[in-house]
């Protein structure tokens, strides 16, 4: 029951699902579960993306002969995707934004990302990377909206693997007495913890090669490997490591990545 104590750990922090009484007690906290929690964040994007993709189908269904229903049907899908993490993952890129838009040195870039205003790095990024996000997913769904819906909750989950390659390959310089995941992302995760994270991604890929075969898989694997690297490459050179700011930053980079690449792959395929 050890991996299920964890993932349940891992919705309560990484999304606003209700984990409260006896189910909070069963699954405890401590250092050690929080950071072993950490394995199972492509299983929380799974319970993410399936909430986008029904709110992406309903719309669909709803506003089918309206031209403004790919538009619309994108909005509210990540309306309601945010609404679900807290915008949690949005924020850490807002936060690395404001520390890394100017060339400050790295300890100066830590405290602007513990500070809880944003600036106009941050606000230009949030900002791009939401537009993005809708025209991507509005092409998507002008494609076929069944299989935007798919595509939506498997990049959900392939994403957060971006995080965990990212606790793989930096050290943690977070500033420790303020750091909210410390205990989280403090040190990389064990084989077994890798294990759990692969095998969570799995089925979104045989998803994925089922919509429409390998070009896909490929269209989502090559730019969201290729993102996550230069994340990796830029913070080593910035920061020296990473922080719990990163790893959302890292999510957001990624999910668009590989939100452009469907769409390139699914153009040429309809």
């Amino acid at each position: 029951m050890q991996p299920l104590r964890h993932f349940v750990l891992a919705v309560q922090f990484f999304s606003r699902i209700p984990v409260t009484g006896r189910l909070a007690a069963w699954a405890g906290w401590s250092p050690q579960l929080q950071h072993a929690s950490v394995a199972h964040l492509p299983g929380v994007g799974w319970l993410v993306g399936a909430w986008g993709a029904a709110c992406l189908t309903a719309t669909g269904w709803l506003l089918a002969p309206s031209p403004w229903m790919p538009l619309v049907a994108a909005v509210l899908s990540t309306v309601a995707t945010l609404w679900l993490t807290g915008g949690l993952h949005e924020d850490g890129l807002a936060d690395v934004a404001d520390g890394l838009g100017g060339f400050v040195p790295p300890e100066r870039a830590l405290e602007i990302m513990k500070d809880s205003r944003l600036g106009a790095y941050g606000a230009m990024a949030l900002v791009m990377a939401l537009l993005a996000k809708l025209s991507l997913v509005a092409l998507l769904v002008d494609v076929r909206v069944q299989w935007a819906a798919l595509l939506l909750c498997s990049i959900h989950v392939l994403s957060r693997m971006a995080p965990l390659a990212l606790m793989q390959c930096l050290p943690y310089v977070g500033q420790a007495a303020h750091s909210k995941a410390l205990h989280a992302a403090g040190r990389p995760l064990a084989a077994r913890g890798l294990v759990a994270a692969i095998l969570w991604c799995l089925p979104a890929l045989a998803l994925t090669g089922w919509l429409a075969g390998l070009p896909l898989v490929i269209g989502l694997v090559l730019p969201g490997a290729l993102a996550t690297a230069a994340m990796v490459r830029w913070l080593r050179r910035r920061l020296g490591g990473m922080t719990g700011d990163c790893l959302g930053a890292a999510q957001q980079v990624c999910e668009l990545a590989m939100l452009l690449g469907a769409a390139a792959v699914l153009v040429r395929v309809q």
